[in-house]
C-alpha cells in the first residue's frame, strides 16, 4: 500500500513524522481526507483532531489551529499547538475547561469572550481526543 509522510509541526519543535495510509483532518471549509498522490493543497486547520491511519492503526493528534499543506507523497500540518491523544494530560483539559466555563458565565466586562470560547473549544478538544 503506498503511504505518505505526514510531519506535525508546531513552533515548539516536530510533534510527529511517521509515513501513514491517509490522513482525515477538518479544515476551515470542510472535512478532508487525504490519500497519497493527492492534487497539492494548502489549506487553514480548524481547532480539531487529525486522524492517522495505517493498516489496521489509526493515530488522533488533537490540533488547536494552523495550516495543513499536501504534496502528492507528503503531509506537512503547521499547528499552533499539537498533542497525540497518548500525550493529553486530561486533568489539566478538564481544569482549563473549567476555566472557560467560569469565565464566560461570569459576565465580566474585561473577559476576552472569545479567548474564552477558544480556550473551551481546545479544552474539550483535547479531552474528546484523550477518551477515545
Amino acid at each position: 500500500m503506498r503511504t505518505l509522510t505526514v510531519s506535525v509541526v508546531t513552533p515548539d519543535g516536530e510533534v510527529l513524522e511517521d509515513d501513514y495510509e491517509m490522513v482525515s483532518c477538518k479544515a476551515e471549509n470542510g472535512e478532508l481526507g487525504i490519500l497519497p498522490g493527492h492534487i497539492p493543497l494548502v489549506a487553514p486547520l480548524t481547532i480539531n483532531a487529525v486522524r492517522l491511519k495505517r493498516e489496521n492503526d489509526e493515530d488522533i493528534i488533537a490540533v488547536n489551529g494552523g495550516f495543513l499543506e499536501v504534496r502528492p507523497d507528503k503531509v506537512t500540518i503547521l499547528a499552533e499547538s499539537a498533542e497525540k491523544a497518548t500525550d493529553i494530560d486530561v486533568e489539566r483539559a478538564e481544569q482549563a475547561k473549567t476555566r472557560a466555563e467560569q469565565l464566560l458565565e461570569s459576565n465580566d466586562s474585561d473577559t476576552d469572550e472569545l479567548r474564552a470560547k477558544l480556550a473551551l473549544h481546545r479544552a474539550i478538544n483535547r479531552i474528546d481526543i484523550a477518551k477515545k
